[in-house]
């Protein structure tokens, strides 16, 4: 087991004599055997030469491959891990000394399935020191991958992630709220995920078939915004030398997305009461009314009260838009989202870039966690993206997070650690549960004893009732 890679090893061993390939067995007994075989996860041994020589039931469970096929046989012809070749964590150890632990990677089963293990590597030596051989444990996590999955898409919903209770709330109404033709008002800060929300209720409505059409009101100036929502004739001004159709136009039958609708014109509001109000409207230049039967969903970071009480924003189209009014909390008041989409937001970037990238690590999840987010999810997607363009590991850390964001949690107080955000929002999901534990762990996403050892490592005080071991 010198300090190269397996399958070079593997070449040089091949030009050498056997003496040193003979493979290291180390002294055996019954008891060790029993206790290797009761091992609930995979225990695989290895000598020199990288040939295993232990394989418990557990790894052959895992792998599907029997222990009398593989005994004798090289590790890396038996697992393909994705690290075989190029970053073998048992080949780590011998170089650095250093034993891993809870390593997430993908093995490859006898019928060529991934399976994801968690790995922990350590080294045999024998007694004057000298390197005879190492051993792997890995863990089968694909029921914790399974459970992982099947309790985010709990979470996700439309591509809305959140086990916030007041956004699931809302997510509960978006049905009732899609099957009528209500105008909707989608109230929230910039970031909040307005445009996410107002795609849902059109995928659940029966107009999902037709078109979603998003426009920014904010994003054109007074003069051009009228001819974007409505369309021009031919010659309507200068420079228009055919007719163009309008927001209005292409979303017929659809849904039309007015987004920061509080920045409309003052003459353009009126337009729009007029289509709210008899579904006709005139393109630009036009002589004739034509007919529009696009559901408007309308959204805005402003308060349109007070625009209306300034006189910015009219009176009669503010209740006309505001049939149904849906409040989006900001991301500050929805701590307990941040992890779930921070892995959402990496899975995505892996599964784009094709760059492995497990996570974060502790001390960015501390910064992560005590930012305030005044951009809200957009912001703390930027941030992830940062992250995972320039990490060089499997875990984004605070060196790879923006500089602004490193200094701003670096002055942030010292009371609002990882470890009490944690408390927070575990109190926070038992007190919503009435302290019952089995739906508070369903609730963030992890297994009931998960849930309690969590509990007992933050010194957390329950009720005497609720919140004895032996209650749920």
């Amino acid at each position: 087991m010198d300090d190269v890679g397996p399958q070079t090893h593997h070449s040089r061993k091949r030009e050498q004599g056997r003496k040193e390939d003979e493979p290291f067995r180390a002294p055996t007994s019954e008891r060790f055997e029993a206790v290797i075989q009761s091992i609930s996860d995979g225990v695989m041994t290895v000598d020199r030469a990288w040939r295993i020589t232990c394989f418990n039931r557990a790894a052959e469970r895992i792998t599907g491959f029997r222990r009398a096929d593989v005994m004798g046989r090289h590790c890396y012809d038996v697992l393909h891990s994705d690290l075989c070749m190029e970053a073998c964590p048992l080949q780590n150890t011998v170089e650095t000394g250093q034993p891993i632990s809870g390593l997430v990677v993908y093995i490859t089963d006898i019928n060529g399935r991934r399976v994801p293990v968690s790995i922990s590597t350590a080294l045999f030596r024998d007694k004057e020191g000298r390197l005879k051989g190492g051993a792997e444990t890995f863990r089968d996590l694909r029921e914790t991958e399974a459970l992982r999955r099947k309790v985010e898409e709990n979470y996700t919903f439309h591509d809305i992630i959140s086990c916030n209770p007041d956004v699931r709330r809302l997510l509960e109404l978006l049905p009732v709220v899609a099957e009528s033709e209500s105008t909707v008002l989608l109230m929230g800060e910039t970031g909040t995920g307005k445009e996410l929300f107002a795609r849902a209720i059109h995928d659940l409505s029966h107009r999902k078939e037709g078109p979603f059409i998003a426009v920014n009101c904010a994003s054109f100036p007074d003069t051009l915004v009228e001819s974007e929502l409505f369309g021009y004739e031919r010659g309507a001004f200068t420079g228009a030398d055919r007719a163009k159709p309008g927001r209005f136009a292409r979303a017929q039958g659809g849904t039309l997305f007015l987004d920061e609708v509080g920045n409309l014109p003052l003459p353009t509001q009126a337009k729009l009461l007029r289509v709210l109000q008899d579904k006709t409207y005139e393109p630009l230049g036009g002589t004739e009314k034509l007919e529009t039967d696009a559901r408007i969903v309308a959204a805005t970071n402003s308060d349109l009260s007070a625009m209306v009480e300034e006189g910015s924003f009219r009176r009669d189209l503010f209740y006309r838009i505001n049939v149904i009014e849906l409040d989006l909390p900001p991301l500050r008041e929805r701590l307990e989202d941040i992890l779930p989409l921070i892995r959402h937001f990496i899975r995505d970037l892996a599964a784009i870039h094709e760059k492995r990238v497990e996570g974060v690590s502790p001390e960015a999840q501390r910064v992560l966690m005590a930012h305030d987010y005044p951009g809200n999810v957009r912001e703390l997607q930027n941030i992830i993206e940062h992250g995972f363009v320039l990490t060089e590991g499997r875990l984004i850390d605070v060196a790879d997070l923006p500089a602004w964001l490193v200094k701003g949690g670096a002055d942030a107080p010292p009371a609002e650690t990882l470890e009490d955000c944690q408390k927070r929002v575990i109190l926070g999901a038992l007190q919503r549960n009435d302290w019952n534990r089995q739906e508070a762990a369903r609730e963030l996403g992890i297994h009931k004893s998960t849930l309690f050892r969590r509990i007992r490592r933050l010194g957390l005080q329950l009720p005497e009732s609720q919140g004895s071991t032996s209650g749920s």
